[in-house]
């Protein structure tokens, strides 16, 4: 039932590659516990007070709550498919509750180190080039390659599963405009910067005379012609955050970076929702936090009586 189950996610559920790998991982990770400590148990037919046994166990291995939670989530979505199929009766999540976690607010460029990030892959090929650090000096396609990545990640907001997937038919120059399949296949519509146009463009050529003959529709490529793969983009985005102020170095920094300076800069919080392809405005208002933050200092300032 597990392989019932996953290939349910993958094709009905329409969830990403990320949530599946997961939730393989979750429901591995569980099973190995069981044949651990209860070997009597098997995945499908475990009791309540084992799945808590095993939460115990998380927690007690210093495991962060959010994460926990999201196993249980996992665990709770994977019964409800066995009693739907018939394969349970009773439900061994009723009396599982998830635990209580701090809500942490999403880390994020700071307006004024953003420039840092963007010239970021130009400053690393020319310190290359004058210490002759580089074993192997970068070429034109990789470097307008950084710089893309970085560009499109932030001037869009786009999430690391969208911009892997991006195609070339995707990009309309003439109107800036960016088609992008999002969660559960959603299609939406991102507008971007005029001056991306031209980068787009200088990319492409570059792309074509470094990687002749070979016919690939993704937009973001390696240097073999195929599909950009995730560590790929993790080490592009981490190289160019180094001197950024923000503690976390990932993709999705600066997908939290674009929203928190959209609304920083007066934009309705609704129109950021569909930007970033949010189901719910709950997901969305995190953001609005850090802003006012920024509300407050200029109060604190300004006011006579702050």
């Amino acid at each position: 039932m597990r392989e019932s189950f996953l290939k349910y996610l993958r094709y009905e559920k329409r969830v990403s590659p990320h949530t599946l790998t997961a939730y393989q991982n979750d429901l591995s990770q569980f099973e190995k516990f069981l044949s651990d400590t209860f070997p009597e148990e098997s995945l499908e037919r475990a009791e309540h007070n084992v799945i808590r046994s095993w939460i115990v166990d998380l927690v007690d291995k210093g495991m962060d709550a959010a994460t926990i939670n999201r196993k249980i989530a996992c665990l709770r979505t994977f019964y409800k498919f066995l009693r739907v199929h018939g394969s349970l009766k009773n439900d061994p999540m009723s009396r599982i509750r998830v635990l209580k976690t701090r809500r942490r607010l999403p880390d994020f460029v700071r307006e004024e180190n953003i420039k840092l990030v963007l010239e970021a892959p130009n400053k690393a090929h020319e310190e290359n080039a004058e210490t002759k650090a580089a074993k192997k000096s970068e070429s034109p396609f990789s470097l307008k390659r950084k710089q893309l990545v970085v560009e499109l990640l932030y001037g869009t907001g786009m999430r690391l599963s969208e911009l892997i997937g991006l195609k070339e038919t995707d990009i309309d120059l003439k109107n800036c405009v960016i088609k992008v399949l999002g969660k559960r296949n959603k299609e939406r519509i991102i507008p971007f910067p005029q001056s991306l146009v031209s980068l787009i463009s200088e990319y492409r050529k570059l792309k074509q005379e470094a990687i002749r003959g070979t016919a690939v529709d993704r937009l973001i490529v390696t240097d073999n012609g195929v599909a950009a793969y995730p560590m790929m983009i993790y080490r592009i985005v981490r190289e160019c955050l180094q001197e950024s102020g923000s503690k976390r170095k990932s993709p999705h920094i600066l997908r939290h970076t674009y929203a928190t300076h959209l609304l920083d800069r007066g934009a309705e919080i609704n129109a950021v929702k569909d930007l970033l392809g949010h189901s719910s405005l709950a997901a969305t208002q995190v953001y609005t936090h850090n802003s006012m933050e920024k509300l407050r200092r200029i109060y604190e300032q300004a006011h006579p009586k702050a």
